[in-house]
């Protein structure tokens, strides 16, 4: 399997494709888009936009997973958050890729053993796990995971693990 994943934020929108299945997973390519604060929102979502489909077309992936929208405090945060994440949503759906997503609690139980753990505790465990030369930046650590963790949810004898995973 090959997909790619999602940590979408308007700013700092972290990226993966993995290939592989969870016990023999490999990272092809990871990062972060960093988007500057001069740059509009609308203009931020068409950059996200055009990354995730030159993802797709480079890399010919059998799905996407993402990062289901978590708690803020703020409602413009939330928008935010939601706009990048239709941006990616949108990308997928034009390719007819399959989009599933992952709650940041099942992420962080699937990569690191505990639903409350910590960014760094992710990242280190992206670099043990994939076999990374360094660790990850914490955007690409996190859409590492998220990779990660659609490989293990789509796992037969795992995916009864994963409840809280959603298509959409």
């Amino acid at each position: 399997m090959r997909l790619i994943a999602i940590d979408p934020a308007i700013r700092n929108t972290g990226y993966a494709v993995l290939e592989g299945d969870f016990r023999e997973a490999r990272a092809l390519e990871y990062g972060t888009l960093h988007l500057p604060q001069s740059r509009s929102q609308s203009a931020c979502l068409l950059a996200i936009h055009e990354h995730v489909n030159a993802l797709i077309e480079r890399w010919q992936p059998d799905s996407l997973a993402i990062e289901a929208i978590i708690y803020v405090q703020s409602h413009k945060t939330a928008i935010a958050m939601g706009s990048a994440r239709a941006a990616t949503v949108l990308a997928a759906a034009e390719h007819g890729l399959p989009i599933t997503e992952y709650p940041p609690s099942c992420v962080k139980l699937a990569t690191v053993g505990r639903g409350g753990a910590l960014k760094q505790q992710v990242a280190f465990m992206m670099r043990a796990m994939l076999h990374l030369e360094e660790t990850p930046a914490p955007d690409a650590a996190d859409a590492l995971a998220i990779g990660y963790t659609h490989l293990a949810a789509t796992d037969p004898l795992k995916a009864h693990l994963f409840r809280e995973r959603k298509s959409i």
